[in-house]
């Protein structure tokens, strides 16, 4: 095997100030294809492509339990999530959390309450002068999602959920006031939901039967117990949290269809095939998770290059998706490229790789792509103004997003024929250009 050398300096405060150029940019000055770097002062490698996807999710090769630093946990995932586990107690914590994720009724069910929840706030958006479409996805996407869910929820608690699940996604990857605040919303949430399983369990509260409610109050762990209410929370949560996401894809798509109003015809005339190339296209093109980690298990080797063991191993998810030796102009938004072509597993990574049942990727992901089908689909039907705004989405920022929200105005019903608005104004940044720094 190669020689190596450990870099000296630790590259944990490049790495925050970088944001999702700090793997791709220390590749290309990588001498072959693996990075080398010193994180939370440990030995840290960084890998991609799909060869890179196959070794990562191999748990001979690299373990996740270890691997997440406490402020990811604290904020995105919980303590004792799925993400924690290896080996047979993720295997059967994972198949009850796809036993509500991966199943095709399942996601039609939840794809149902969220398009009936967007559809009842659309209604109303003609009576106001202006829509933060990040903010109103949010909020469609909870009121659906706990629906979908069963957990009783109030009209008047949607706004303040939405905001609390956003801010545990998007306070992960910082040391500021983002941060703090997705501590707080996420210790608040668990809170309430551990008491909402202990009602369940004492029979105060009734769950439907197959709910999501019902089946993680009811699961039993790999050696046959219970979860606790507080694990029986966190693993809620991370049903809830991630559909609530999928705002930032709803913004990116508006951000799409501002910049490229071709696609908007596109979309209304191109049926559901468009519908899922133009998605694909977004999911690769715009910035979502960085990377993923993990630790190597023993002493090991990728492509001759050595990585010892305990070493952190860095899944390079944005270099990957805008890698020109897997896709042909990476900079450039087409969603042509998956007409006719579904992506590769182990290609498109923007939410992690590998296989759901048994790797440690995300198992919502095929609710993701449904979701976002149903909504840019709506979305293209809108007929409605862009005024000018900062749509700036900087790579510096994690999670990336548009600055603004994506603010529209004027919006007029939905129209059932083609046609597409003209481009409005706004302040073009580098985010809007496609340069290498931005999305």
């Amino acid at each position: 095997m190669k020689p190596y050398r450990v870099p000296v300096l630790d590259s944990t405060l490049a790495m925050l100030a970088e944001g999702y150029a700090w793997l791709p940019d220390r590749r290309r000055r990588a001498a072959g294809g693996m990075v080398r770097a010193r994180v939370l002062g440990q030995h840290a490698v960084g890998l991609r492509g799909p060869e890179a996807v196959r070794f990562f999710y191999d748990e001979r090769h690299v373990r996740r339990r270890t691997a997440i630093p406490e402020p990811v946990l604290s904020t995105l995932f919980g303590h004792d999530a799925v993400h924690t586990l290896d080996g047979e107690a993720r295997r059967v914590r994972k198949a009850m959390l796809l036993s509500l994720l991966a199943d095709p009724d399942g996601i039609a069910a939840l794809v149902d309450h969220v398009t009936a929840a967007w559809d009842e706030a659309v209604a109303a958006w003609p009576e106001r002068p202006r829509i933060v479409l990040f903010d109103e996805a949010s909020r469609a996407l909870t009121r659906g999602v706990c629906a979908w869910v069963g957990l009783p929820l109030n009209e008047a608690d949607v706004a303040p959920l939405a905001r609390d699940l956003v801010s545990m996604v998007d306070g992960f990857a910082t040391v500021g006031p983002r941060h703090w605040r997705a501590r707080r919303a996420r210790h608040r949430r668990e809170v309430w939901l551990a008491r909402l399983v202990k009602q369940v369990r004492s029979g105060a509260v009734t769950a439907a039967e197959g709910s999501a409610v019902d089946v993680v109050a009811r699961h039993r762990d790999a050696e046959g117990r219970s979860l606790d209410p507080h694990t029986a929370a966190v693993e809620l949560l991370n049903i809830i949290r991630p559909t609530v996401a999928v705002c930032w894809f709803v913004s990116f798509s508006a951000h799409a269809l501002h910049l490229w109003p071709e696609q908007r015809e596109r979309l209304r005339e191109g049926g559901a095939e468009y519908a899922e190339a133009f998605v694909h296209e977004v999911r690769r093109f715009y910035p979502f998770a960085p990377f993923v980690g993990g630790r190597a298990v023993d002493d090991l080797s990728w492509n001759g290059e050595p990585i010892p063991a305990g070493a952190l191993v860095l899944l390079d998810l944005y270099g990957q998706n805008h890698d020109p030796d897997l896709w042909d102009d990476p900079y450039v938004f087409d969603p042509q490229r998956f007409l006719g072509r579904p992506p590769g597993r182990d290609e498109l990574v923007p939410q992690g790789g590998g296989d759901p049942r048994a790797n440690h990727r995300c198992p919502g992901e095929a609710v993701t792509v449904a979701l976002l089908q149903a909504l840019v689909s709506r979305l293209a039907r809108l007929d409605y103004g862009v005024p000018e705004q900062d749509l700036t989405i900087s790579l510096r920022r994690v999670p990336a997003r548009p600055r603004s929200g994506v603010v529209v105005s004027d919006v007029r019903p939905p129209s059932s024929g083609p046609g597409v608005p003209p481009p409005r104004r706004h302040r073009v940044r580098e985010a809007d250009t496609g340069k290498r720094d931005s999305a």
